[in-house]
């Protein structure tokens, strides 16, 4: 055992629950602590709602944890009868909103509190799951107005974050990931045109993402990274 902590945050969903489940198995990390809204997470975290952030930030402060990996599994892309926008005329605001929320605030968020919480003389890997769809420079399809711009502005985010972090720990590796078309019930209702073979159960995806992080460097920081190690352009 290493002495080195984990914190997955979403760890009640299917990435974020598998996740945590292949860093405990692969015995990288001597201790894994689940964060979620759930009754069943270390503490209560919800990603919208800063003050329980502050709250799980401050119970990881007490306990001395100084995690060297935070993984944010949490995203929105639907929810009950809203889903991505088709078109124009489909835009509305508290939609967009909730969107920006859930998939950039709250990853921001948990970089404000827990950011501050890792180790500062080494190696110390901080990151968010976005999606290929928020790539500017790869849009080419439009539509998913809300999912597509809370994604780009989280990886701006990522940005903005791997060079302040840059100042305060050199060897830290802030990165966004896209897992591909996890089976999961955010990706349920687009999975019918997914190709043979790319759609991954969550146990695949997280083992997949964690091949990813192993390879990275502090040189990768700021970047975003596809399921295959592939870089993917903002």
């Amino acid at each position: 055992m290493t002495g080195k902590s984990a914190v997955v945050v979403g760890a009640n969903g299917g990435i974020g629950r598998s996740f945590a489940n292949a860093l405990e198995s692969e015995d990288t990390y001597s201790e894994v602590i689940r964060l979620s809204r759930s009754d069943d997470s270390a503490v209560k975290l919800d990603v919208t709602d800063e003050e329980s952030i502050i709250e799980a930030a401050q119970w990881l402060k007490d306990k001395a944890i100084e995690p060297s990996l935070i993984f944010i599994a949490t995203g929105l892309l639907h929810k009950g009868e809203r889903g991505p926008e088709k078109c124009l005329r489909e835009l509305d605001s508290d939609w967009m909103i909730e969107n920006y929320k859930l998939n950039a605030v709250g990853p921001a968020l948990i970089a404000k509190h827990f950011l501050p919480l890792m180790p500062k003389n080494k190696i110390a890997t901080f990151a968010a799951i976005s999606a290929r769809v928020g790539s500017i420079s790869d849009n080419r399809l439009g539509g998913w107005y809300g999912y597509r711009a809370s994604k780009a502005a989280l990886n701006m985010l990522i940005r903005n974050l791997s060079i302040e972090w840059s100042r305060k720990n050199k060897r830290s590796i802030i990165v966004a990931l896209h897992p591909g078309t996890v089976d999961t019930p955010l990706s349920e209702p687009f999975q019918a045109n997914v190709p043979k073979g790319k759609l991954f159960d969550t146990e695949r995806a997280a083992l997949q993402l964690l091949d990813v992080l192993d390879e990275l460097k502090p040189v990768h920081s700021g970047k975003i990274f596809a399921w295959d190690g592939e870089e993917i352009a903002p």
